[in-house]
């Protein structure tokens, strides 16, 4: 099963991917921003234009946050001239989690498309905002639009989406 997130649903899953309450109004988070990425251990395959980042890796573009046990960068043309616009895709493995401030999403692995500014994240997926909570198998996200879908698991599950969404509480109550 596909849910297309209304839009109060949509808000909710751009506030946790950092692309903050005004992407409503039009204004989403700027891929064109730089990506740093700290991690225990660099490979560099020349070749096939690829950074592997292993052990601990943390990426942050800005309030986009992510970690990973490993990460893949992909990147095009010379990356020593310029490796932010270089890099075309990162993939991320290993306890992946996403966070913008108290918002975070996570699952066995992800995918940010830097190009066209898509984060895919599959496996057990679970998108947490505060005591709101959504779970799936597969969650797409485009941080240029603020537009998000949530597939349910087809594979042992009943193929559903899952969310749990508790009011605020006005007043004293």
């Amino acid at each position: 099963m596909t849910v297309r997130f209304l839009p109060a649903l949509m808000l909710f899953a751009a506030m946790v991917f950092g692309a903050n309450a005004s992407a409503q109004q039009g204004m989403a988070h700027d891929t064109e921003l730089p990506i740093e990425i700290a991690a225990d251990a660099l490979e560099v395959q020349q070749d096939k234009q690829i950074a592997v980042f292993s052990g601990n890796v943390d990426a942050q573009q800005g309030s986009i946050k992510l970690r990973a046990d490993r990460i893949w960068v992909h990147y095009q043309g010379d990356a020593a001239e310029d490796a932010a616009k270089a890099i075309s895709k990162i993939d991320a493995e290993g306890k992946v989690f996403f966070s913008s401030g108290t918002e975070t999403a996570e699952g066995d692995q992800g995918t940010y498309n830097v190009d066209n500014g898509v984060i895919t994240l599959t496996g057990e997926v679970v998108l947490t905002q505060g005591n709101n909570v959504i779970k799936g198998n597969r969650l797409v996200f485009d941080l240029t639009t603020g537009q998000s879908t949530m597939d349910g698991d087809k594979r042992g599950g009943d193929g559903r989406v899952r969310g749990l969404f508790v009011p605020r509480r006005s007043g004293g109550r």
